[in-house]
C-alpha cells in the first residue's frame, strides 16, 4: 500500500514539474497588436504590393532572433506570394506607411515542426515588431 501511495505522489510531481516546464502559452492563432498608427493613411497594403519593412524578430522568452533594424537596412519583399512565412502575409494586410504592429506568430504560420536553426527552434512562436515604411505599387502612384 506504501509503495502504491509513492508510486502515486511521484507520478503527481511529475505531472505538475512537465506542466511547470512549458511555461509557453498555446498559441494558435496569428495576433496582431498596432504598437503606432500612422498619422496619415492614404493607402493600405494590399497582396502584389511590394512593401518596404524593418523588423525585429524574437522568441516568446524575448531572445532576438534577427532585426532589420540592427543592419540599417530595409527588407523588401511582395506581399501574399509566399515570399516569408505565413504569419506575415497575412498580418502586414492593410497596413499603412508609418504603422507599427506586433505580431504574434504560431508556429503553423512561422517555421513550424523544422523551425530555422540554429535560432528558431522547432514548433517556436514568433514575436516580430514590424514598421511599415513604404508601399510599390505596380500601375499606381502612391
Amino acid at each position: 500500500m506504501k509503495v502504491a501511495i509513492v508510486v502515486f505522489l511521484l507520478a503527481v510531481l511529475a505531472i505538475s514539474w512537465a506542466s511547470a516546464a512549458s511555461d509557453e502559452p498555446k498559441i494558435d492563432k496569428l495576433q496582431i497588436g498596432i504598437k503606432k498608427r500612422a498619422e496619415n493613411c492614404e493607402q493600405k497594403s494590399r497582396k502584389g504590393d511590394q512593401l518596404h519593412m524593418h523588423y525585429t524578430g524574437t522568441l516568446l522568452d524575448g531572445t532576438e532572433f534577427d532585426s532589420s533594424r540592427t543592419r540599417n537596412q530595409e527588407f523588401t519583399f511582395t506581399l501574399g506570394q509566399g515570399m516569408v512565412i505565413k504569419g506575415w502575409d497575412q498580418g502586414l494586410l492593410n497596413m499603412c506607411v508609418g504603422e507599427r504592429r506586433i505580431l504574434t506568430i504560431p508556429p503553423h504560420l512561422g517555421y513550424g515542426e523544422r523551425g530555422a536553426p540554429p535560432k528558431i527552434p522547432a514548433n517556436a512562436v514568433l514575436k516580430f515588431d514590424v514598421e511599415l515604411m513604404k508601399i510599390d505599387r505596380t500601375g499606381e502612384e502612391l
